[in-house]
């Protein structure tokens, strides 16, 4: 059937809703029947791929549109355009079947798709015999749908996408383009606004901000030689292992020459030996996904699956974890699912309507941080996010993720007053979407990647946040132990003469220090902000302060828990942390920071190699108190111990006070080595000590324990000597 001149209009002007019925070869009565819109044509041939000729179109339109009988069987075509001695060639995307198929409809439908990425965005394909790129986006209420680039001239008219009814996806396979093309969608909303031009949410790169076109781009990198470390992280209880984490911000840790940024493969080649020479375990990225605004760390994301441009091409970060994984050193990922910046190109009113959002800003509004919250009872949301969990650890091997602000997500009152949000269905605060998806996302990552680990950055007491979800826990590995790092560093703050008036900011955490699998954070969150340093948030003068922040240290790694530190802090940087400089590497040149760096080196060390220290960060009895009653003298020690390991006292002087024959009780008769002493003057210390090694009797052992310090004391056995 001829259309009509109107639906002829329409097809020219890119505004017909389904183009691929009018568009490409059909079944007609007198054979196969072709019609292509060829702009700057005035003759067209039409080719099989394998180049045998079907057969010469005429132009119907001088706007460009062609239509004849061709040989054979409908099938995808190039034609051999012509105007007067201009030739080109043109394959034709409308003469292409679908690349989704209906097990993809019927499981993104269903919600259980967990392949998303291989199917959404923008893939390099070859499909029915020819190479080019498949694109498909979600935007169920869109009337039409485009894809728009480099390679159209950012013209709608070209390439108005297919939609498949069943499940709002859009889709076409556009031939003779590949990677490094910039693209977006062009969507006409519900009621025939034209959207702002979006960005692939599911694109894996971006252009480099301020630009913000999607790339077309392979993920990951092809070839990985990290086969042993991925297995021993499989085959191990995370919760028994050493886990000391250097938190990072990619984009100051060290700032290159000229350049803004380093690039991954710069930062590999600094950081990953840094790392191993200090003896962190894991390295944990602020987020590495794209983001428009660098004042916002990474945390208000456009692009969820796409590894900034900041820091160069995917494959690079790719190459990064591989050399940190070939190097014995973990890598973690900031991810942000609580919510995302509503700029116009991102996911906010993606198809003309409140798609990944909420429309009632009760419940789709944040307000700490003017950003939209993603609908996560809506199972098209939840898969988009669980699948980008999925992604991060299959296409790039990052060893785990820290969620960020997931308290944000359980409570729908969260920051809001009492007239600013909606109660759920039995009346409470609780937020049983987010817990759903949650618990969801945590089912996926550990059934599906063995040895990838999830973190919480959760402030609450919201109960069974690293318990499994199949036991109604949120499924999580790890939680920040928030409360940790508010009491002690209140603590450490205070003038020493006034500790012992607050001795249970130090002792109260050990009342629920084994209710979750708890990481001990001294994270970002505490150097911004106007918080300053760590080092100047301990009290006293220059001394002191250092002597504190060792002391502190000390007992930090002395205590039951997984361990994490922001970068800087190893040397005790003295300015607060700003994203636009590096950190102040220079100050190494000073003795005080340079022992500082050497004590969290030997921490780190002796917390890696010693099985007492790590082996139950996670358990009751791997903890027990020495001295915990001691407020007037605010001494504190307890003992550590686990399994076929040598148990380890550590203990801690708060005051600047030295106590020459300070009676230490001990769980064993013998001798202890003394394996860690803040006060030696390796560290910046004044070099007081025991002399390598104490000796208990009846249930104690007299000790010097120098002022503001730590020490930890590894038992040997009977009668051995040191």
């Amino acid at each position: 059937m001829q259309p009509s001149a109107r639906a002829i209009d329409a097809l020219l002007e890119g505004t017909h809703a389904d183009p691929f019925a009018l568009l490409g070869v059909h079944p007609g009565p007198q054979g196969a029947f072709a019609r292509a819109i060829l702009p700057g044509a005035e003759a067209a041939e039409a080719f099989a791929l394998d180049g045998t000729t079907l057969g010469t179109l005429t132009r119907v339109d001088p706007r460009g549109l062609f239509e004849g009988t061709v040989a054979g069987t409908p099938q995808p075509v190039k034609y051999r355009c012509s105007h007067g001695p201009h030739v080109w060639w043109f394959t034709d995307p409308y003469s292409f079947g679908p690349v989704l198929g209906p097990t993809d409809d019927f499981l993104i439908g269903e919600g259980t798709h967990f392949r998303l990425f291989d199917k959404m965005g923008a893939h390099p394909i070859e499909h029915e015999g020819a190479q080019g790129v498949h694109f498909a986006v979600w935007a169920p209420n869109a009337s039409l749908v485009a894809v728009v680039g480099d390679f159209n001239d950012w013209d709608h008219r070209r390439h108005p996408m297919r939609k498949r009814a069943d499940t709002g996806v859009w889709e076409i396979f556009l031939p003779d383009i590949g990677t490094g093309r910039a693209y977006k969608y062009r969507i006409v909303g519900p009621d025939g606004t034209v959207q702002p031009l979006k960005a692939d949410p599911y694109a894996f790169a971006a252009e480099l901000r301020p630009a913000t076109a999607s790339i077309v781009a392979r993920p990951g990198k092809p070839d990985w030689d990290d086969e042993a470390h991925r297995a021993h992280w499989a085959g191990a209880d995370a919760r028994r292992e050493p886990i000391s984490i250097y938190e990072v911000h990619p984009g100051s840790w060290r700032k290159p020459g000229s350049a803004e940024f380093c690039s991954w493969d710069e930062l590999a080649d600094q950081l990953i030996p840094y790392c191993i020479d200090m003896g962190f375990t894991h390295i944990e990225f602020m987020p590495v996904s794209e983001h428009p605004y660098d004042p916002s760390w990474g945390y208000q994301t456009t692009g969820l699956y796409a590894p900034s441009a900041r820091f160069g091409e995917p494959a690079g970060f790719a190459r990064f974890v591989d050399g940190a994984h070939q190097a014995g050193l973990s890598v973690l990922v900031d991810w942000v699912p609580a919510h995302f910046p509503t700029d116009a190109f991102g996911l906010s009113r993606f198809d003309g309507t409140y798609l990944y959002e909420h429309e009632d800003p009760r419940l789709g509004f944040h307000p700490d941080w003017n950003t939209a919250i993603y609908n996560f009872g809506r199972r098209e949301v939840e898969a988009f996010l669980i699948n980008n969990a999925l992604f991060w650890a299959e296409q790039y091997h990052v060893d785990g993720l820290r969620v960020d602000a997931v308290a944000s997500m359980l409570y729908r009152d969260y920051s809001r007053k009492s007239d600013e949000w909606i109660p759920n269905d039995e009346g409470g605060r609780e937020n049983w979407e987010a817990v759903r998806f949650l618990q969801g996302m945590n089912r996926a990552i550990y059934g599906q990647h063995r040895g990838v680990m999830t973190v919480a950055e959760e402030s609450t007491s919201w109960p069974g946040v690293t318990m499994p979800a199949h036991e109604k826990g949120l499924g999580f590995g790890f939680k920040w132990n928030m409360g940790f790092m508010h009491d002690t560093l209140k603590y450490m703050a205070r003038d020493p003469v006034h500790r012992r008036y607050h001795h249970d900011e130090i002792t109260f955490g050990l009342v629920y220090a084994f209710a979750e699998n708890f990481v001990l954070p001294l994270s970002h969150d505490e150097v911004v902000h106007g918080k300053g340093s760590l080092l100047n948030k301990m009290a006293g003068d220059d001394w002191q302060k250092f002597a504190s922040l060792r002391a502190y240290y000390g007992l930090m790694w002395g205590y039951p828990g997984k361990k994490l530190l922001f970068m800087g802090q190893e040397f005790a940087q003295a300015r607060e942390w700003s994203e636009a400089r590096s950190l102040d590497w220079d100050l190494l040149a000073h003795e005080p920071h340079a022992g500082m760096q050497r004590w969290v080196r030997d921490l780190n060390g002796t917390y890696r190699d010693t099985k007492a220290l790590h082996a139950r960060d996670c358990e009751a009895e791997g903890f027990e108190w020495l001295v915990v009653d001691d407020a007037l003298a605010s001494v504190f020690a307890w003992v550590r111990k686990a399994p076929g390991a040598n148990p380890v006292a550590v203990v801690c002087n708060m005051t600047p006070a030295t106590h020459d024959h300070y009676r230490l009780p001990l769980p064993h008769d013998g001798v202890w080595r003394e394996v860690l002493n803040s006060d030696a003057a390796h560290y910046g210390g004044s070099g007081r000590g025991n002399m390598g090694q104490i000796e208990a009797q009846d249930g104690a052992a007299l000790i010097v324990l120098p002022g503001l310090s730590t020490l930890m004391f590894e038992f040997l056995g009977s009668g051995e000597e040191g």
